[in-house]
C-alpha cells in the first residue's frame, strides 16, 4: 500500500514508500511516431532509473551545509504482471526509500537515468513521510541518459518560497539550478537534451546560401528592424552572411528550444493551423495540376466549394500521385478527409462560415460583424475626428489625409449629419492606412497588388455596425512624397456598383487577413510572449510562486514559434507564399512592433485606447462599453476580472507589501532581463511598468496570462472556421480594381 512505513529490517532507518509516474514517449512526441519509451518493464526496472532524496532541513556539514542527500532507490517492478496504467500512456511504479534518523524532511529529489532513451517524469509522490505526511514533486520533464549532463537532474517539492524564505539546505540546489537554465558559459551549438534558455535575434528566416533571392535581414538588434528576442539555438552562420544563422534542411530535423518546452502536447488549434499551412505548401503543386487551364486560379465558386462537399478530385497523373506520396501520412490526415476512402480526393472540413448558408459572408452584416466576433476583433476603433487623418510624416509621404467625405457616407447614417454621428460616438474605423501605406510601393512590386485601406462603420440603433465607405489608397504615381491618389467607394445593392462596392470590401479583407496573422496573431500573442517565457525559466525558480503562475500559460509559446521561424515566417515560407507582404511580411511586422506598448496590452486599457469603451466607476467592470454587441469585449472583460481577481489573491499570499515586492530579486531580475533584453529594442520607452508595488506586479502578470490565454485565443480559434473559407478571408490580390 502506497504511503505505508515499513520499518528497516537492514539497521536503523525508515523504509518509505511512493509511486513514480512516468509517460509513454509516443504519447507525447508528435514527430517520432514510430518511437516508444518502455519496450518492456527491464527497460527502467534494476538500475537503469534512481532517485535520492534530497533533505530541506537538514544540512550536511561535510558539504557547505547543502541539503542532506539520502541513499540510492531504484524503480521496482509491479506486483501486477502487467505495468499498472493510470490514463492512457501514463505508468506508475513503486519506489521505496530508506531514509535514516537525522536525514530530516524531503524538499528535493535527484532523479539519474541510466537508460539509453530518455524518458518524460511526470510526478512523484510520497504519501506518508513520517514527521510530514504527503510530498509530491511535481515534475512535467524529460530526463535524459546522465552522460548528457554535467549536474544532477533535481526537482523541487511543491512547495514554494521567496528567495529569502527558502529553507538554507536547499538554497544551493536553487540557485544551481537556475544556473543550468541560463547555460552560462555554453556557446556550442544546443542539442536536443539541454535545457538552456537564452536570447537571440531573428537572424535564422533567411537562406543566402541557398540563393540571394532569399536573404533577409536580421530583425530584432536595431532602430531600423526592432522586434521581440527568440530562444537561442547557436548554429553556425552563413556562408553568404555571417550575421544570419545557418538553418536547418528540412522539417523532419528538430529545431533546438529546450526540450521541456516541447511538452508534445500542442495547443490544438495552433497545431492544426500549423498543419494545414504546412501541408497547403506541398498541395500548391497539386491544385496547380487541377487547373491546369487557369494556373494559380479557382475557375469558379463551386470548385471552392467542391474542396468541402465531397471532395475535389484529382488528375490521376505521376506527378499527383508522386506529392501525394511525399505529404507524411499523419499530417495528411490530420486536415484532409479522403472522399470515400479515395486518395484521389482532396476534401476539407466545412469551415463554419459556410456550414449553413453558402453566401451569408458576402453581405455588409457579416462583413461588420466580423470585426467584433470574427478572427481578427482587436483592431475596430472609434473614430475621433472625420474626415480620418494620417499620422504618416508629411515631409516623407505628402498628404494622407482621407479623401471620405460627409457626402459619402450621410446617406447611411440613419438620419444623422456625419458630424451628429461622430459627436455621438456612432462611428467606428478599421484602419490599415497609415500601417500600409509605407510599404506598398514594395509590396506592389511583388505578384500582389493591393491598396492602403480605410473602412468606416456606423453604429446603427439596433447596436449593430453597418459600413458606410471604403477608402483605397495607392501611393502618387510620381513618387511617395507627392500623396496618395485614392478613391472612395459607397454601399450598393445591386447592379456594377454592388459588384464594385463587393470587390473594395474584398481588399479590405485581405489586408485584415495579412495584419491579423503577421500582427495580432504572431507578433502580438506569440513573438512578444517569447521573451517572458525565457526570462521566467532563467530568473524564477521552480520554487518561486510565480513561476507556478506563469509557467502553464507558457506550455508550447516556444516551440510554436520554432517551427514557425522555420516553416511559415521564414524566407519563401507559407506566410511569404500566401500571404500579401510576401517577402516583406516580417519587415512590416517588424516596423508596427515600433508601435506595440505593454501598458496597452490589458484589455481594459486596450479598449479605453481603441475608444470603444469609457471609464464608469458605476459598472461592474469599472468601463462603459460604446458599442453593447461586442463579443470579444464583453466576455473578455468577464475573463479580463476573473484572471485580475485571481492573480491579486495569488500575489498577495506571498507579496503582504509593496516593499516584499521590491526585495524579491529573482522577481526584480525577471522582470528587468523581460524588458532590458527579451524586448531589448524598446527598452527605453517610458510606459513599461515599475515592479515597485503589488498592484503592478498583479497587472503585470495579469497582461501576461491575458495575453497567453484569452486574447490568444480570440485571435487564434476562428481561423479555420472563418478563414478556411478563402474568399471570405483572403490573403493576397494579384490585381488592382479594373
Amino acid at each position: 500500500m502506497l504511503g505505508h512505513l515499513i520499518h528497516g529490517a537492514f539497521g536503523q532507518g525508515t523504509k518509505v514508500k511512493g509511486h513514480v509516474v512516468l509517460v509513454e514517449r509516443t504519447v507525447l512526441d508528435f514527430n517520432d511516431f514510430g518511437a516508444t519509451l518502455l519496450n518492456g518493464i527491464q527497460d527502467v526496472l534494476g538500475q537503469q532509473v534512481s532517485l535520492q532524496l534530497v533533505s530541506a532541513t537538514a544540512g550536511d556539514p561535510n558539504n557547505d551545509n547543502r541539503g542532506l542527500v539520502g541513499e540510492l532507490a531504484y524503480l521496482e517492478p509491479p506486483l501486477l504482471p502487467v505495468l499498472q496504467t493510470i490514463t492512457a500512456g501514463e505508468i506508475k511504479f513503486t519506489v521505496t526509500f530508506h531514509v535514516k534518523e537525522g536525514e530530516g524532511i524531503p524538499g528535493a529529489v535527484i532523479v539519474k537515468n541510466r537508460h539509453l532513451a530518455e524518458f518524460f517524469l511526470k510526478y512523484i509522490t510520497i504519501d506518508d513521510f513520517p514527521g510530514k505526511g504527503r510530498i509530491h514533486f511535481d515534475c512535467n520533464s524529460w530526463v535524459y541518459n546522465t552522460s548528457k549532463y554535467t549536474y544532477d537532474r533535481v526537482f523541487f517539492a511543491n512547495d514554494s518560497y521567496l528567495p529569502r524564505n527558502t529553507p538554507e539546505p536547499l538554497k544551493p540546489y536553487r540557485e544551481e539550478e537556475l544556473r543550468h537554465l541560463r547555460g552560462e558559459n555554453v556557446s556550442r551549438q544546443l542539442e536536443e537534451w539541454d535545457r538552456v534558455y537564452g536570447y537571440a535575434y531573428y537572424n535564422d528566416l533567411g537562406n543566402p546560401d541557398l540563393s540571394s533571392a532569399l536573404a533577409r535581414p536580421v530583425i530584432g538588434g536595431s532602430d531600423e528592424f526592432p522586434y521581440p528576442r527568440r530562444g537561442k539555438t547557436v548554429r553556425p552562420p552563413t556562408k553568404a552572411d555571417p550575421k544570419s544563422e545557418s538553418r536547418l534542411f528540412s522539417l523532419d530535423q528538430d529545431i533546438y528550444v529546450p526540450r521541456d518546452e516541447r511538452f508534445g502536447h500542442l495547443k490544438m488549434s495552433d497545431f492544426l493551423g500549423y498543419t494545414i499551412k504546412a501541408v497547403a505548401k506541398t498541395l500548391l503543386p497539386i491544385l496547380q495540376a487541377v487547373f491546369d487551364g487557369t494556373p494559380n486560379t479557382f475557375d469558379s465558386y463551386e470548385d471552392i466549394f467542391k474542396l468541402y462537399e465531397g471532395g475535389l478530385q484529382l488528375p490521376d497523373i505521376p506527378q499527383v500521385q508522386a506529392l501525394l506520396d511525399a505529404i507524411p501520412l499523419e499530417m495528411l490526415k490530420s486536415v484532409l478527409k479522403p472522399a470515400k476512402e479515395q486518395r484521389g480526393f482532396l476534401k476539407f472540413p466545412m469551415p463554419h462560415i459556410i456550414h449553413k448558408d453558402k453566401w451569408t459572408w458576402q453581405s455588409d452584416e457579416e462583413f461588420a460583424r466580423e470585426t467584433l466576433a470574427g478572427v481578427n476583433p482587436v483592431i475596430i476603433e472609434r473614430l475621433k475626428e472625420f474626415p480620418p487623418t494620417s499620422n504618416l510624416d508629411s515631409t516623407l509621404y505628402g498628404d494622407q489625409n482621407s479623401t471620405i467625405t460627409a457626402e459619402h457616407i450621410e446617406k447611411n447614417l440613419e438620419g444623422l449629419t456625419a458630424e451628429e454621428a461622430l459627436s455621438s460616438n456612432r462611428l467606428f474605423i478599421i484602419n490599415y492606412h497609415d500601417a500600409l501605406m509605407p510599404y506598398l510601393s514594395r509590396i506592389n512590386s511583388t505578384s500582389s497588388k493591393i491598396y492602403a485601406t480605410r473602412t468606416l462603420y456606423f453604429l446603427r440603433d439596433d447596436d449593430t455596425l453597418k459600413p458606410v465607405a471604403v477608402e483605397l489608397s495607392l501611393p502618387h504615381p510620381e513618387g511617395e512624397r507627392h500623396g496618395a491618389v485614392s478613391t472612395v467607394y459607397t454601399p450598393a445593392d445591386s447592379g456594377i456598383e454592388a459588384a464594385i462596392w463587393h470587390l473594395a470590401k474584398g481588399f479590405v479583407a485581405v489586408n485584415d487577413y495579412g495584419v491579423h496573422q503577421l500582427i495580432s496573431h504572431w507578433l502580438r500573442t506569440h513573438a512578444i510572449m517569447e521573451p517572458f517565457v525565457i526570462s521566467t525559466h532563467r530568473h524564477l525558480s521552480a520554487l518561486h510562486p510565480l513561476n507556478k503562475l506563469l509557467v502553464p500559460h507558457y506550455r508550447d509559446t516556444m516551440n510554436i514559434n520554432a517551427l514557425a521561424r522555420q516553416s511559415l515566417v521564414n524566407a519563401g515560407g507559407i506566410i511569404e507564399l500566401s500571404v500579401f507582404p510576401a517577402k516583406y511580411a516580417m519587415e512590416l511586422s517588424s516596423v508596427l512592433y515600433k508601435n506595440w506598448n505593454f501598458a496597452e496590452q490589458s484589455l481594459p486599457a486596450d479598449l479605453i485606447k481603441r475608444g470603444i469603451a469609457v471609464e464608469d466607476p458605476s459598472s461592474p467592470t469599472k468601463l462603459n462599453l460604446l458599442i453593447k454587441d461586442y463579443p470579444y469585449a464583453v466576455d473578455g472583460l468577464a475573463i479580463w476580472s476573473a484572471i485580475e481577481s485571481w492573480v491579486e489573491e495569488y500575489c498577495s499570499i506571498y507579496y503582504p507589501d509593496n516593499s516584499s515586492v521590491l526585495n524579491d530579486n529573482e522577481l526584480q531580475t525577471w522582470w528587468k532581463e523581460a524588458v532590458e533584453v527579451g524586448h531589448g529594442d524598446l527598452k527605453h520607452k517610458p510606459w513599461w511598468p515599475q515592479l515597485d508595488s503589488l498592484p503592478s506586479l498583479v497587472r503585470i502578470c495579469s497582461t501576461i496570462i491575458w495575453i497567453a490565454s484569452a486574447m490568444h485565443a480570440a485571435v487564434n480559434f476562428g481561423q479555420y472556421p472563418y478563414g478556411g473559407y478563402l474568399p471570405n478571408r483572403p490573403s493576397l490580390t494579384r490585381r488592382f480594381t479594373p
